[in-house]
């Protein structure tokens, strides 16, 4: 088990030099057992690539200076993340430690190429955000093009992807292709970005211990000393605090059986999709009662047929061609139409 983890935190973005100096100062108070982990870069976005234009943008330029002071008193090295060429100049003339890439700038070869061509041959080092797309190759062609730039530490940062069903993470892990990236490229340290899966402070703690499961070589996590306050992503960013117990709670796998490495990978993937299973049959479970709502307040019946063999086909439309799963199938939705229907009793 590698018993030193790369560990980059910090907030989401920049917002003032007392905002800045509030949680650093935190993060040194509570002298915080870092576990099995390196504290490795204080992290915070200075540029910030909104969907929004209305959203925070970002203070720009004006945070070098804070992050210096940040970087002299508290001895943290610095990332921050570059969206273009002229970013990454900055970067170099004020004494960035390491900068990410990320998930829309990633998607963009011309982009990627550019800054690469600006660091080419620092010692930067390189934190490359899979792209928003499940595109592994897009992925792996980034990375390579700072390694062919000279770059000695790039690094892989599994985000999560933008999957249109997804209702469960802000972002689907999707942990098989941060897999087959590291098959394709055993050389490349992979950290898990367990914010930007998650979404929202409750889910971290599972996606950062199935991070751990699966291998990774450490995590980022967005931290502010105020999230309630943040000026970008509230909900997903940890209390320094929060942080701290998160940490506390992970646990490092140490069986290296044969046995054991055989099903790792399969037991991590279901438990991921039973959490996801459960947190959607919850949410099925709320639009039942919303649509009992809408029952009875227009004297409908709760027994609806033709609306049931629909969902019906839905499944059958969708299912494994065995009998064993036709028996679940069939013995489940049962179930599923029988409860629903409970609920709608009892509103």
């Amino acid at each position: 088990m590698n018993t030193h983890k790369i560990l980059i935190a910090g907030p989401c973005a920049a917002e003032s030099r007392e905002q800045l100096f509030a949680t650093a100062k935190e993060l040194i108070d509570l002298q915080i057992d870092y576990h099995s982990f390196e504290f490795s870069f204080f992290r915070a976005g200075i540029w910030k690539a909104r969907t929004n234009p209305n959203d925070f943008q970002g203070v720009g330029s004006e945070a070098f200076s804070w992050l210096q002071e940040i970087k002299k008193q508290f001895g943290f090295k610095i990332c921050v993340e570059v969206a273009n060429a002229e970013h990454a100049r900055q970067c170099l003339e004020n004494d960035i430690d390491a900068v990410w890439i990320g998930a829309r700038t990633t998607v963009n070869p011309f982009l990627v190429q550019a800054i690469a061509e600006t660091v080419q041959h620092s010692a930067l080092t390189v934190l490359v955000k899979n792209p928003i797309n499940p595109d592994l190759n897009l992925w792996i062609g980034a990375i390579q093009r700072f390694q062919n730039a000279g770059i000695k530490k790039v690094l892989a940062v599994h985000r999560g992807f933008s999957i249109e069903n997804e209702n469960v993470y802000r972002n689907s892990p999707c942990w098989e292709i941060s897999m087959a990236l590291r098959l394709k490229m055993p050389e490349i340290k992979i950290l898990c970005d367990i914010s930007h899966i998650a979404g929202n402070v409750v889910l971290q703690q599972m996606v950062a211990q199935t991070a751990i499961n699966y291998g990774f070589n450490g995590l980022m996590i967005e931290v502010h000393h105020a999230p309630d306050k943040a000026l970008s992503d509230s909900k997903q960013q940890l209390l320094p605090s929060q942080f701290s117990d998160l940490l506390q709670t992970l646990i490092f796998p140490s069986s290296n059986s044969s046995a054991a490495d055989a099903l790792f990978f399969q037991r991590n993937l279901i438990k991921s999709i039973d959490i996801q299973i459960s947190k959607l049959l919850s949410k099925r479970m709320e639009l039942v009662d919303e649509i009992a709502v809408i029952k009875r307040k227009h004297a409908l019946p709760l027994l609806q047929p033709d609306q049931w063999k629909r969902v019906v086909e839905v499944y059958e439309d969708n299912a494994l061609k065995d009998n064993n799963y036709t028996h679940f199938l069939e013995e489940f939705l049962f179930l599923l139409h029988k409860n629903s229907l409970r609920r709608q009793e009892n509103i």
